[in-house]
């Protein structure tokens, strides 16, 4: 079983998804290095948990459409 993830890290990850989509791969290193660039977190382990769900999410999306 996974971890559930906190409210903010939804809501922040959903919001970066719906501005850059296009920026957004299923490689979560290129991912990691977007969410740093795109929004201020200071916090390496908030990030790569933002990093994290926004990577899921897009493969997630693409294998509902494949």
């Amino acid at each position: 079983m996974g971890s559930i993830k906190h409210t903010y890290l939804k809501r922040i990850g959903e919001k970066l998804m719906v501005e850059y989509k296009d920026d957004f791969t299923t490689d979560f290193d290129e991912n990691k290095k977007k969410v740093q660039e795109l929004c201020d977190v200071t916090s390496k382990p908030i990030r790569n948990k933002i990093a994290g769900y926004i990577t899921r999410a897009v493969k997630k999306n693409l294998s509902e459409v494949g």
